[in-house]
Formats: structure tokens, sequence, C-alpha cells
């Protein structure tokens, strides 16, 4: 019964290495780009879920118009209910079922990077 047990196991551990290995390692980053972002009275909107990492992982935005990073939650307790955006020296706790809105301000051509409190889930905004 052991060996069939350990036979499993590993068969299960190699097709999930399959799989990851197959989506190119990058779960989360699963909608078409600037699908997850809006334009509503001149503001740009970028949403992103928030539980076990971030989806989408890379964001695609336009540069040089205001815009607010939106962290949509659902009975979030793992560590992507912390955010920090280092560049911007921004650090918040996000809402455990919600939205949660951080102003961006007006954001210059380039990537935009952050995380969860402890540094395991990235995430990316690309302002073209």
């Amino acid at each position: 019964m052991k060996v069939l047990t350990s036979i499993a196991f590993a068969f299960a551990l190699i097709v999930g290495a399959l799989m990851l290995a197959k989506s190119g390692g990058e779960a989360g980053w699963d909608v078409a780009p600037g699908s997850n972002v809006t334009v509503v009275d001149g503001t740009q909107i970028v949403t992103i879920t928030a539980k076990g990492g971030y989806s989408p992982r890379r964001s695609e935005a336009k540069a040089d118009l205001p815009t607010v990073l939106r962290f949509e939650t659902s009975g979030t307790f793992d560590c992507s209910s912390s955010v920090i955006i280092p560049s911007l020296n921004i650090g918040k706790q996000l809402a455990i079922s919600g939205a949660t809105d951080i102003d961006l301000g007006v954001s210059s051509a380039g990537p935009l990077q952050g995380s969860c409190g402890m540094g395991m889930y990235p995430f990316e905004i690309n302002f073209n």
C-alpha cells in the first residue's frame, strides 16, 4: 500500500511540474493586456484580484494619466492582503473582502513593481 501511495504522489508531482513548465511558470498572467484597465472620468483604474497572489501579475496601462490601483479581495487572509510598492513608499493592508483603492498619481512610462508584504507574490504594471 505504501508503494502505491508513493507512486501516486510521485506521479502527481511530475504532472504538476509539467503543467507549471507548460504555463511558463507564470500563473496569474491570465488576462489579455489592458483588459483589467478602465478609464472613468479621466482617471485610469487598474484592477487586480488579491487572493493567494495577484491576478493578473502583469498589467499594461497608459502613462501620463491619473491612476488608481484597485485591489479586489474576497475572504483574503494570506499575505497578498498586504501590499507594498517600494518605489512609491506605499504599504497598505487590504480589506478582507471588497475593494481597496491606492492612488498612484500620474505615472510616467516604465514598470511599477509591487508585492505582498512578505515579497512572495509580485505584480507589475507597465506604463506605456
